[in-house]
């Protein structure tokens, strides 16, 4: 919901490090026109302070140990953001359209994983099988939270320690998440 939230607005390229646009894309058409014009008169803001404000929230978001088990985002007045009144207005300008594109994105992933799982985790148990093959030795601990997102360009992204966002389409491409991922547990394991 943040990413969609973040689109609507008009700030893309928000957030460190910047992701790509959500998919399917949303419009920072009137809804984020007007989030902007609220925001302006409303608080006397600037796309600063929101971009600012949103950074903040999206840093929270992406790090597993910060990331609510239910979304805390519960209208009409959105108090998780009651210190952070630019982005509480977008939320609040914005949350029907970002919750039924968020809905029906988490809606698509879990049905892609119920079909998938089997694969899904055959991808990762096999590149650190053949890491613990080669190296005559189990793997120790070590820690990757992955995010999946829906965004509109495949690849991956660190975003936290330890959390790397990966886009729905790298994902769902076995051979070439097995690619991206072989490096990553060599470096890990």
């Amino acid at each position: 919901m943040a990413l969609c939230l973040r689109d609507l607005a008009g700030m893309t390229d928000a957030g460190e490090p910047p992701l790509p646009a959500v998919a399917p894309a949303v419009l920072p058409s009137s809804a984020g026109a007007l989030a902007r014009s609220t925001l302006a008169s409303s608080v006397q803001t600037d796309t600063a302070e929101l971009r600012a404000q949103w950074g903040a929230w999206w840093r929270r978001t992406a790090v597993r140990e910060s990331r609510p088990v239910a979304s805390a985002l519960r209208p009409p007045h959105f108090a998780e953001f009651d210190r952070e009144l630019a982005l509480q207005d977008l939320v609040e300008n914005n949350y029907e359209a970002a919750y039924a594109w968020s809905a029906a994105r988490f809606d698509e992933y879990t049905d892609s994983r119920t079909r998938r799982h089997a694969s899904l985790t055959a991808d990762v148990v096999d590149v650190v099988r053949d890491r613990e093959h080669a190296l005559r030795r189990q793997a120790g601990y070590f820690r990757l939270d992955l995010l999946v997102l829906p965004l509109a360009s495949s690849g991956a992204w660190v975003v936290a320690p330890h959390t790397v966002a990966i886009s729905q389409s790298l994902r769902d491409d076995s051979s070439a998440f097995r690619r991206w991922l072989r490096p990553i547990v060599h470096a890990l394991v």
